[in-house]
């Protein structure tokens, strides 16, 4: 049935959120349900199709922001409104002719350019290679076991799967991975193959606040493994 309601709730980073109307106080929603121009915000008032999804509770289906309805109402259509035609001003018989401003560099969008690489690459690629060195020399001179270069690839085919998974669970609303599992596959290994996830599923990659705890994952992971190495009695290889 079509009713009307506001958005109690909203997450952005997950993409579903809470509708309440007058007989139901939260009703899910996904962004992929969603038929607005602009992003759902908590307190917009929309219209929807409300469903029940077996035991877990009504569904809208459908939404729609009100304001856009409204405003899509009121808009007069342009094809029925008569105009005039307007004609132009006859030029001057001496007058040159006009001539078409040339695009130079500086009228270009700042934006960044498609395949350009993303912001911190360099430093991903210098640490991936210095830490792919550090674990090649360590099993080389006995400094660690070999079985760990097999655990290391594991680890990150695990994390890089985790990522996906997330993603996916993420557009269809279902069950998510915790950002704390998704650093700690990071700081035991699976950074180079998380930093790959982030940069290829578009996942992750724009929260402050992960990222920060990811490079700090980054730094711990790579600080341990130069004093394994270096340090082989850490280990009691000998």
């Amino acid at each position: 049935m079509h009713t009307q309601g506001s958005i109690r709730r909203w997450d952005a980073d997950k993409g579903f959120g809470f509708i309440q109307s007058a007989h139901s106080a939260n009703v899910f929603f996904h962004i992929r349900d969603y038929r607005g121009s602009a992003l759902p915000t908590e307190g917009m008032r929309v219209e929807y199709e409300e469903i029940q999804v077996g035991g877990k509770g009504p569904r809208a289906m459908q939404v729609r922001p009100l304001t856009a309805l409204t405003a899509q109402t009121a808009a007069p259509d342009p094809a029925s409104t008569p105009q005039k035609p307007r004609r132009p001003a006859a030029a001057p018989a001496n007058a040159p002719a006009p001539q078409r401003p040339q695009r130079t560099a500086k009228h270009r969008s700042p934006t960044r350019q498609q395949g350009a690489a993303p912001a911190g690459a360099s430093l991903a690629m210098l640490l991936m290679f210095g830490w792919s060195a550090l674990l090649a020399w360590g099993a080389w001179a006995q400094r660690l076991p070999l079985w760990l270069l097999g655990a290391m690839l594991a680890l990150n085919l695990a994390t890089f799967l985790s990522y996906a998974l997330d993603k996916s669970a993420a557009q269809r609303g279902g069950w998510r991975t915790s950002e704390k599992q998704l650093h700690l596959l990071a700081l035991l290994g699976g950074w180079p193959a998380a930093w790959w996830a982030q940069q290829w599923l578009r996942h992750k990659s724009s929260k402050p606040e992960f990222r920060r705890a990811y490079w700090g994952t980054v730094l711990l992971h790579c600080a341990v493994l130069t004093a394994l190495v270096l340090q082989p009695h850490l280990l009691q290889i000998r």
